[in-house]
């Protein structure tokens, strides 16, 4: 079990864990292992959105939890998304209660615009939406998000994906204020300025991609250029000295300088200034978005996310224990998940 995790106080008052597990891009299969081993090893916070379309999944675990009396409704900490292809104040509502339907729940403690701009979607199978709408009015649908509040179904409303000025604009209309940005940071996109304004207005930052997304496809040169955080020389060297797996050490540094991390970390040890210094220095820059991974694109043929990121993270530690590799299947991602879940928190 995961004992004594740390949360970060809202604007709201509410108490949001600063590790939570994320779920994007991963099979129904998977998700529903995956998430009952995060819960047995003590997770709470749980990360999704509309457009993962994977709610229902979540939804069938956490009933199933809650029944059971494994775990209290008041115990859980859960994030879902307005969809690109929602950002419309006549959409906002109506996703609202679909997302509420799949997850079977009466309300979520954090319900965030998952872009600032919309979409539009082309079909059934077209979930992100290919096309713009030019149209998107991001104050009008703020509005629309702040009634979900005052409607109880949810306790909090917060941004995800927006820049500093986008944020500055729902600052000058809100009547509640976001509790939340989530955006890709990590050691190599540290997103310094964005942190900033957050600390100006108070608004809490989690990171989503906090180890560098290892399931990304990169080509040669740029491997070689800017290697994978999970194998950059500065990270494996204090991931050895302080006898931990390199994605504690992303995931720590991460934690230190007061961000919410999913999907997972670390608690029983800190880094030296010297080594926070070390890792800030491997920051690429946000002017030019550098050291950006996710850039809106479609990406066919990717495998799952959950899995690749699981399978990465355990042939590491597999290494690390002189283990013998073990290919990660969907018959053992129940049992290879336990084992992750708990090295990482040693």
């Amino acid at each position: 079990m995961l004992e004594k995790i740390p949360a970060v106080e809202l604007p709201n008052g509410h108490n949001m864990p600063v590790i939570g597990l994320g779920t994007y891009k991963s099979s129904k299969e998977e998700l529903r292992a995956a998430l009952t081993a995060a819960l047995e090893c003590g997770y709470r916070h749980i990360d999704t959105a509309w457009a993962y379309q994977n709610e229902d999944v979540i939804g069938d675990v956490l009933k199933e939890w809650i029944t059971q009396g494994k775990v209290k409704r008041g115990e859980l900490f859960i994030t879902t998304k307005l969809p690109a292809q929602g950002n419309r104040p006549s959409d906002v509502d109506k996703f609202m209660n679909l997302s509420l339907k799949n997850l079977k729940l009466d309300y979520v403690d954090l319900y965030l615009i998952h872009t600032p701009f919309t979409s539009i979607s082309t079909g059934p199978e077209d979930i992100f939406g290919k096309l713009l709408d030019h149209s998107t009015d991001l104050e009008a649908v703020y509005k629309e998000m702040e009634k979900q509040v005052d409607a109880g179904k949810t306790k909090a409303i917060g941004l995800s994906n927006f820049n500093s000025k986008q944020i500055e604009r729902i600052m000058k209309i809100c009547r509640i204020k976001p509790s939340n940005l989530q955006v890709e940071v990590h050691v190599y996109h540290q997103q310094k300025p964005l942190r900033s304004i957050c600390r100006q207005h108070d608004i809490p930052v989690c990171a989503f991609a906090p180890i560098g997304a290892p399931y990304i496809p990169r080509n040669e040169a740029e491997n070689e250029k800017y290697p994978p955080l999970l194998e950059h020389p500065t990270v494996t060297s204090m991931a050895f000295r302080l006898n931990k797996m390199p994605a504690q050490i992303l995931l720590r540094f991460l934690i230190q300088l007061g961000l919410i991390v999913i999907p997972k970390s670390i608690f029983d040890f800190k880094l030296p200034p010297s080594d926070m210094a070390d890792l800030d220095l491997l920051d690429r820059g946000s002017d030019d978005n550098a050291g950006r991974l996710y850039k809106f694109l479609t990406r066919e043929g990717q495998r799952s996310h959950l899995i690749i990121e699981m399978e990465r993270l355990l042939l590491l530690w597999f290494d690390d224990q002189n283990q013998e590799r073990i290919p990660l299947s969907l018959m053992l991602i129940q049992e290879k998940a336990k084992v992750l879940f708990r090295a990482l928190k040693r």
